[in-house]
């Protein structure tokens, strides 16, 4: 009877390297992944701030109309 069937399983240290280090990777991309969106997510709250200081300093230069003028 062959040593590599069913019946007897056999530890294979390459195949369980390649899986711990798939499994390293995968831990290392989703810890990734949150990090960015996070810095996506602050960006985006970062840029409304710009946004919304930059129609606030046109409207008191008199620069422009706002945006309220113009759905009323």
């Amino acid at each position: 009877m062959d040593a590599r069937t069913p019946e007897s399983p056999r530890r294979d240290p390459l195949r369980e390297a390649a899986e711990s280090l798939l499994q390293e990777l995968q831990e290392h991309f989703q810890a990734l992944t949150a990090a960015l969106n996070l810095k996506m997510e602050d960006m985006g709250n970062r840029i409304e701030d710009l946004q919304k200081n930059v129609t606030v300093l046109m409207e008191q230069a008199g620069v422009g109309n706002s945006t309220k003028e113009h759905t009323t």
